[in-house]
């Protein structure tokens, strides 16, 4: 079982490097910025759930497995062949950066709500859903924040609401069943709301009667 978790650790941090990755490039970023972005987004969010539960340093500063998985990642999307077939068109850059950026919001939500559980050795429903949605947006807003977006979580895409609904999801089947099943529908819900949310546009509402100006 360690070994189904470590992986889906590493897919995860190869999803998140690459979504800081597009970023970074998008935005006219030069190597060290690329890599920058791409190890904030693996690991940003990782950290934050690490202050949060007191545990320091945070883990992936003492292993830098994650880390290192994304300057490797950084790096080949920083090739010019690789930008070449990133940016094809816009509809293909979309494509990727969304769905990569689904699947690390997915794993790392489930990483946060087991991490909330092992934190205190008991059931705490609240904290392990706290937990798995700082985990899985932290290091996308991170990411937005430093390439001057607005973050995603506040704009569109039913974003945080997905890691919110993967989270509950994961942490109730992991209070009644099995921490591997509760990892594995958890990181399913979440990837499957962004998904559908990408395809037929759901945003949650904003307002109608403000305007920036």
């Amino acid at each position: 079982m360690d070994v189904v978790f470590f992986v889906l650790e590493i897919v995860g941090t190869v999803a998140f490097a690459l979504s800081g990755a597009l970023t970074a490039m998008k935005k006219q970023m030069d190597l060290l910025g690329t890599i920058v972005l791409a190890m904030t987004t693996a690991v940003g969010g990782g950290i934050i759930r690490d202050l949060l539960i007191g545990r320091t340093p945070p883990v992936s500063l003492v292993n830098p497995l994650h880390p290192l998985i994304a300057v490797g990642v950084a790096v080949i999307a920083f090739l010019p062949f690789v930008q070449k077939w990133l940016s094809r068109t816009n509809n293909t850059y979309d494509l990727i950066f969304n769905l990569a950026d689904a699947i690390g919001l997915g794993v790392f939500t489930v990483v946060g709500v087991n991490a909330g559980f092992t934190a205190l050795g008991e059931p705490n429903l609240f904290l392990a859903i706290l937990l798995g949605v700082f985990t899985g947006v932290g290091g996308g807003v991170l990411r937005d924040v430093m390439a001057q977006n607005a973050p995603t979580i506040f704009v569109k895409h039913f974003y945080a609401t997905a890691s919110i609904i993967g989270a509950l999801a994961c942490a109730l089947v992991h209070m009644y069943w099995s921490e591997l099943a509760a990892s594995i529908i958890g990181t399913v819900v979440v990837i499957v709301l962004r998904v559908l949310a990408m395809v037929f546009k759901w945003n949650l509402p904003k307002p109608k009667y403000f305007v920036e100006r």
